[in-house]
């Protein structure tokens, strides 16, 4: 069962960076390329939106959204396409995603000032 685990993982991980692939190519049809991209951004991000020291919520987003993100922009990218994009991405190293990691900084300190502001306002 752990051989099977492992090998699901590396799938997945093939197919981010399959699906970062795809969110680039302009044979791609334009909601596959929007899913595509939506999700490969979020799974290569270095920072998730709901941080894993949250009990249960931390890793809801790894086990549950990231797989069945991939799943729906796989199922909207034509076969041929996604066979030459897994191709490529067993070539390739992981991409980085900085804009992605700056994106949910910004947006985990602005929730934390407006999280203080209504402190503020309530408490003082």
């Amino acid at each position: 069962m752990l051989t099977q685990i492992r090998s699901w993982a590396r799938t997945l991980k093939r197919d981010v960076v399959a699906l970062w692939l795809a969110a680039r190519s302009p044979s791609t049809p334009m909601a596959a390329k929007l899913v595509a991209g939506a999700v490969a951004a979020y799974a290569l991000s270095p920072i998730d939106l709901i941080p894993d020291f949250i009990p249960v919520l931390g890793y809801l987003d790894d086990l549950l959204i990231v797989p069945l993100g991939i799943a729906l922009a796989v199922w909207l990218i034509p076969d041929h396409l996604m066979v030459e994009f897994r191709a490529e991405a067993v070539e390739l190293a992981k991409p980085e995603n900085r804009p992605m990691a700056v994106a949910i900084v910004i947006l985990w300190i602005a929730g934390c000032l407006a999280a203080a502001a209504w402190c503020w306002s309530k408490f003082l």
